[in-house]
């Protein structure tokens, strides 16, 4: 599966229309990985950061930063369109201080003008999406964006270090998300169901994840320093570097 066909499941109209609401169902943890992403980060309030947020989709991590962040200026890149427009409406008022780019985040040379830096990076849930090598080399083109002393923040999902732990990772959860799921979502009603439902997602998108240390040696691999995990729970992990 390649990424092309990834973005291209995000376009699809039912796929947007419950997006938001299918990962708070399967990903409640975002909330709070978006949060410990934005206090690891160093910068004052009221500094005028550029910003780059990679594979924004709905626009959550942008408008938790421009929140945050209230002279920050955010270039948001997603390869979906139908994606772009969701953010657009999310942030509203706000939008004014953000430059939406459509494209292959793999493809960061045509996105971004000569010259253009920034600085932090920030994603999440996007990168798992590619293979090992593109991924080092998308974290090496956004090291170069950075400034120095500028941050890469990556929030986003993982594998268990070994078959046996990642089985167990499954396990419980298959379990959340069905003890979160509506009785009547007919894709949550059980495990198996669950499961099955996730398999044929996860095939669509291309999902690619790592493991927590591969993860971190992809970012040392791309030129960050002072990598390390910032918060992690079984298949989801808050990582980053410096530039």
């Amino acid at each position: 599966m390649s990424v092309g066909d990834g973005i291209a499941a995000y376009d699809l109209p039912e796929r947007i229309a419950s997006y938001d609401a299918d990962m708070d169902i399967m990903h409640p943890n975002r909330h709070k990985m978006v949060q410990v992403a934005l206090d690891v980060v160093p910068f004052d309030g009221g500094e005028a950061l550029q910003v780059l947020d990679l594979g924004s989709g709905t626009g959550f991590f942008t408008k938790r930063l421009l929140d945050t962040y209230p002279n920050a200026r955010v270039i948001a890149v997603d390869g979906a369109a139908a994606m772009i427009a969701v953010a657009s409406e999310r942030l509203g008022d706000q939008s004014h201080r953000v430059s939406f780019r459509t494209g292959d985040f793999r493809e960061l040379d045509a996105l971004l003008s000569p010259g253009e830096r920034g600085q932090l990076v920030i994603s999440s849930y996007a990168l798992h999406h590619v293979e090992h090598s593109a991924k080092v080399a998308i974290v090496r083109r956004c090291a170069e964006f950075l400034e120095a002393g500028g941050w890469f923040i990556n929030a986003d999902v993982i594998v268990g270090a070994t078959p046996v732990v990642e089985a167990r990772y499954q396990q419980l959860r298959l379990a959340g998300i069905v003890s979160r799921a509506t009785p009547e979502d007919p894709r949550f009603g059980s495990p198996e169901r669950a499961r099955a439902f996730l398999g044929k997602l996860e095939a669509t998108e291309g999902d690619q994840p790592l493991a927590l240390k591969e993860d971190l040696a992809v970012l040392a691999a791309a030129g960050l320093g002072q990598v390390d995990v910032f918060w992690s729970e079984y298949r989801e992990a808050v990582t980053g570097g410096i530039r």
